[in-house]
């Protein structure tokens, strides 16, 4: 069925506090959804800030069949839909299994029609209502800034556990440079992971600290059922506008420094490294390749390579592909392209599988995907990366990095990549009392 939502402007003279205010006065809401550019002017960037509210219809469904659901779910509804897809979707698309625990209980994918879509611009707010009417959303904007702004009070002394110690971490990488050497692919990407069990987390407070330490293009706070995710993803993984695709793969990437001289000096050897150009190129002509599967012939290109962007915390190397669909549904284009290059490596079946054989937890929505579709067809989403997950009943609390392996790769350089990735995390747990031992 088509949308019978319906569209009202509101002027607003401070977007940051308004985006602030939503979030704790939807605090205990559980379909609930933000997904914050932070003002980013990066190339195709649409929208400053979504948040999606509340649910009338959703779909929550375990690997087996979950895309044929999710496009039986997109037929019957042409609305703004909110949600995730799990990594582990891989096991539907291609002969792969997952055999670790699904500790935060992750589904195949999880997505849900909001009551309301909050789309918040620098000097008003538009919202996508499918059940106030323009006075009813005049008197809650008005409850919304009178929100009081507060935290839980938590105290607790929890350690993250590393999935693996180091010299397991240094280990694994090197089963992974004996399959590059042998040629069984020539680029992976490996992933650790750290986690404590039974802990209590202020998940809004984690996620504000978090954003504001780094502030990336594709953030987004969630919280679906149980399951909450703070994430600080600097990468998209796949956009459609129109017939446009967009695909923007990182790999690449160098501290930054405080002294200006020193930090252009990393961006221009991170530009200029062999290793991280061979990791960059290699994962562009994967998206090339799986881009071209739903394109128009000779419409894929590649529209910028060895892009080098800085982030708070990092330098990082972004290439921007892009293709022409014609007459593709958008769930095929993302089963065509699913999951990320930039997460699995090259051939992606084959490094799907080492990953799998040598990577000591279960992924699940860590390199995943979150984001939206518009009623009109189009989507945005991003790769979960440099997000921390938790389990509200449970009190699992999770994150994970990880690290491109090519020939070049010395593990311990890969190591310190890693811990360098979580550094951010790390900091917004120590703040609830959770740390790494």
């Amino acid at each position: 069925m088509n949308s019978s939502r319906k569209t009202y402007h509101f002027p607003i003279l401070d977007a940051v506090l308004l985006k602030q205010k939503l979030q704790h006065f939807f605090k205990d809401q559980k379909h609930f959804i933000l997904l914050d550019s932070n003002k980013s002017e990066a190339l195709y960037s649409s929208y400053d800030c979504l948040i999606a509210v509340g649910c009338l219809e959703e779909l929550k469904v375990p690997v087996g069949n979950a895309f044929d659901a999710l496009a039986s779910f997109r037929e019957r509804h042409q609305d703004w839909m909110f949600g995730y897809l799990s990594y582990d979707l891989k096991n539907e698309l291609e002969d792969l299994q997952s055999a670790h625990d699904n500790h935060l209980e992750v589904a195949g994918l999880h997505f849900f029609i909001p009551e309301i879509v909050y789309d918040i611009c620098k000097d008003e707010v538009i919202i996508h209502s499918a059940t106030l009417n323009e006075r009813e959303l005049k008197q809650q904007l008005k409850a919304i800034f009178k929100t009081t702004i507060s935290y839980n009070k938590i105290t607790q002394q929890k350690t993250l556990k590393a999935r693996d110690s180091k010299q397991q971490y240094l280990h694994e990488a090197q089963q992974f440079l004996d399959h590059i050497h042998r040629g069984d692919i020539y680029e992976a990407n490996f992933c650790t992971e750290f986690a404590t069990k039974n802990a209590q987390l202020d998940s809004l407070k984690a996620f504000e600290s978090l954003n504001a330490i780094s502030e990336p293009p594709f953030a987004v706070y969630a919280r679906m059922d149980d399951l909450h995710v703070m994430c600080a993803s600097p990468e998209r993984y796949l956009k459609k506008t129109g017939d446009k695709i967009i695909s923007q793969p990182i790999k690449g990437t160098a501290r930054r420094s405080q002294h200006l001289i020193e930090d252009e000096a990393l961006k221009v050897a991170l530009y200029n490294d062999p290793k991280e150009r061979s990791e960059n190129v290699m994962i562009v002509d994967l998206v090339r390749n799986d881009l071209s599967r739903t394109a128009v012939k000779g419409t894929v290109a590649v529209e910028e390579l060895y892009g080098i962007y800085s982030f708070k915390q990092v330098h990082q190397m972004i290439s921007t592909v892009t293709s022409q669909i014609n007459d593709t549904t958008a769930v095929d284009v993302i089963k065509s392209t699913f999951p990320m290059g930039s997460m699995t490596g090259a051939p992606k079946i084959s490094a799907m599988n080492i990953i799998e054989q040598n990577e000591s937890f279960y992924r699940g929505l860590y390199s995943g995907s979150i984001g939206y579709m518009t009623p009109d067809g189009d989507f945005d989403f991003n790769v979960v990366i440099r997000s921390i997950l938790y389990h509200s009943k449970t009190g699992y609390v999770s994150y994970a990095v990880g690290s491109a392996i090519t020939a070049t790769a010395v593990p311990e350089k890969e190591y310190e990549e890693c811990l360098l990735k979580a550094k951010a995390m790390m900091q917004v747990l120590a703040q609830q009392g959770i740390s790494f031992d």
